[in-house]
């Protein structure tokens, strides 16, 4: 049982008495052992080697100084450098006042004159220091990580706070130190080497905070760490030292950690805000395998800021009707003349402060903090809406392809919702088309063939869109349920000057032949690249060749053409 239990528990605390004198040593103990476990020593030698066999019980050490083989002084070094047995505390057992001023010295947390003469003075001294090093330990117990010895965050931010105010004229960083895809190495390797993983990079830390720097560290997440030091102008040479013994668990077991650096922090802004910026920095190089330091700078701050405003200003933008879906027409090319077939719903926003912001700002900021669905919905709602409304003016029936996002897979109520925006609008799911992106295929494919493949049954037509962006093999199209494959716009962008992209092209149009989907190509801006798409096969064309994505009520010409 360890000091911490048994202090818990009630148990006598475990002491031993070091002396070369069995008087003394028998004399001590009658004194204190109705109150504490007893254990003797006669030198410094036989105390070490008992020591050591009880360190983790042990709760104090009465030692005498004058002994042979090995003396006081010396055992009291060789405990202070030893990290197991630093934390146990040494009254020293002495007549001498110069012996009492050098033990302390040395790292001895009280002392007992000779001869024993006042037993309540020293039952006193003994159960100050066991208490205050059992509190001490309490302490530590809460403000360390368990697994890794490093601060937990409040208690991170509080030295951090106080380093502030005993040097406020150090320049500090705030630097972030990240495991890229912890639950791979975990999945990989096995969790007990993933804790020997982040336990290495404590250690490291530790080590470079000792001997090149000033500061704290803590494990902040399960696999983020968090440092604030004294300013350091390249940090790849950390990065490399950290790396170097993260090699030495396995050369063949690939971990990687980013850096996110917010250098010289603002003393102004709150500890927490500091990190948030680093930790911005941090995220922006998340998979990118040829960058792992990032710092946090002005753009960075503005483009975080830009980014808040949004998020912020998303329910209104709704309410508002700033908010706005725009149609694309998709038109058959394998007749003699093009033919209006069907519509893909872009959402476009237009700010009234920013103006119209473009869609590769929002969208993948809203896909990474969940708010994509409100976009979602709010373009199924109004698309529907605008198949109805373009049945009842003109009697044309558009069917209008949706984008389906990766956090809609997931929602348990997706289906039904899909089926109730139909029902409201009187239409068939014929109409209306599900675009799902090649990348979401590779997430979960179990789970999300699953959901396709119910949609499907419901009359559904499922888009495959930005096919060959990189994702899908040949082998999962045949398990994927996918009606329509939608090439993507950076593939076909060359196809016309590129012989090996036409081949591809050509590739795609035979694969999709055998297995009796759909082609579509998007991005098609000229000519040249029309004839040569619909020469190789294409089904469906959509681009700026045709038009660029416009507002409903600038659709209708698309009808009066045809």
């Amino acid at each position: 049982m360890d000091r911490k239990s048994r202090y818990s528990a009630g148990i006598k605390r475990k002491v031993i008495v070091v002396d070369d004198e069995y008087v003394n040593r028998q004399m001590l103990g009658f004194i204190i052992s109705q109150k504490y476990d007893v254990m003797y020593a006669e030198n410094g030698r036989d105390a070490l080697e008992k020591i050591k066999t009880v360190k983790t019980e042990l709760s104090l050490v009465l030692l005498d100084i004058m002994m042979p083989e090995m003396d006081g002084f010396e055992l009291i070094k060789i405990m202070k450098d030893d990290e197991e047995l630093r934390h146990i505390p040494i009254i020293v057992l002495t007549s001498e006042e110069s012996a009492e001023v050098k033990s302390l010295k040395l790292g001895a947390s009280d002392f007992i004159m000779k001869p024993y003469n006042r037993p309540e003075v020293i039952l006193a001294r003994i159960g100050r220091i066991v208490e205050l090093n059992e509190g001490r330990h309490i302490i530590q117990d809460t403000e360390r990580d368990t697994l890794t010895g490093l601060y937990n965050q409040n208690y991170f931010y509080e030295y951090a706070v106080q380093l502030d105010q005993y040097f406020p004229n150090w320049e500090m960083d705030a630097v972030v130190i990240d495991v890229d895809h912890f639950h791979l190495v975990n999945s990989l390797y096995g969790r007990q080497f993933g804790n020997e993983v982040l336990v290495k990079i404590a250690d490291t830390i530790r080590s470079i905070l000792s001997e090149t720097m000033d500061g704290y560290a803590c494990r902040y997440e399960a696999d983020k760490f968090y440092l604030y030091c004294t300013h350091l102008d390249d940090y790849e040479v950390i990065r490399s030292q950290i790396m170097e013994e993260l090699f030495t668990l396995g050369d063949d077991k690939r971990v990687r950690i980013r850096l996110g650096v917010y250098s010289d922090v603002e003393r102004q802004l709150g500890m927490e805000e500091r990190f948030d910026r680093a930790k911005l920095a941090c995220n922006r190089i998340r998979n990118n395998y040829t960058q792992a330091i990032a710092y946090y700078d002005n753009k960075l701050h503005k483009d975080a800021i830009f980014a808040e405003r949004l998020i912020h200003d998303i329910h209104d933008a709704i309410v508002n009707k700033n908010l706005v879906v725009y149609y694309q027409p998709k038109y058959g090319v394998q007749g003699e003349k093009p033919v209006l077939k069907s519509a893909e719903a872009l959402i476009r926003w237009n700010h009234p402060e920013f103006g119209m912001i473009s869609p590769g700002k929002f969208i993948p900021l809203f896909e990474d903090n969940g708010l994509i669905q409100i976009l979602d919905h709010f373009v199924w709602e109004e698309a529907a809406k605008q198949i109805r409304k373009w049945k009842d003016e003109y009697g044309v029936t558009v069917p209008v392809s949706v984008n389906v996002s990766r956090m809609d897979i997931y929602d348990p109520r997706l289906e039904t919702r899909l089926l109730d925006i139909l029902k409201d609008n009187g239409l068939e799911p014929s109409e209306y088309m599900l675009e799902i992106t090649e990348s979401a295929y590779s997430d979960d494919s179990s789970q999300l063939i699953e959901v396709v493949q119910s949609l499907r049954d419901k009359g559904f037509k499922i888009e495959m869109d930005d096919f060959c962006s990189g994702y899908s093999s040949l082998n999962m199209l045949t398990m994927l349920p996918v009606d329509v494959l939608k090439m993507d716009m950076q593939f076909v962008r060359n196809v016309h000057t590129d012989e090996n992209s036409f081949k591809l092209i050509k590739l795609v149009m035979e694969i999709a032949e055998f297995m009796n989907f759909t082609v579509i190509a998007e991005g098609v801006e000229n000519k040249e690249q029309y004839d040569l798409l619909k020469q190789a096969g294409c089904d469906l064309i959509q681009g700026y060749y045709f038009s660029k994505p416009v507002p409903a009520d600038e659709f209708v010409q698309f009808f009066d053409k045809d």
